[in-house]
């Protein structure tokens, strides 16, 4: 029997992917600062449960967790469009707005 390793994901990435994205400091820390918050919803939610809060108490907070993760994107695409998108069309690559158009149709559903 044949002994196959899981493959890594590649250096730099969570995902697997290969593509890497440097982030300014700024951008960096807003980012991690809105998922700091979203993380401490979420535990509030998990907090609520524990202490049997009513449904409609803990359906009001996930829906400001959804909320939050929305801005969450929204602000990850505006600096997606203004760096990635943009550089790679100054370098001629067309094919990031296919990939473009594909992302969206994603957060769209």
């Amino acid at each position: 029997m044949e002994n196959k390793q899981a493959e890594l994901p590649a250096a730099g990435s969570c995902c697997g992917c290969s593509r890497v994205k440097h982030r300014e400091p700024e951008e960096l820390k807003s980012l991690l600062n809105r998922l700091s918050r979203i993380e401490g919803q979420i535990r509030g939610i998990r907090g609520m449960l524990e202490s049997s809060a009513y449904c409609t108490d803990v359906l009001v907070q996930c829906t400001a967790v959804n909320a939050a993760l929305q801005a969450f994107e929204r602000e990850l695409l505006s600096n997606h469009l203004h760096t990635c998108v943009v550089d790679r069309i100054r370098e001629g690559d067309d094919a990031v707005v296919d990939e473009l158009a594909d992302t969206l149709r994603k957060l769209m559903k």
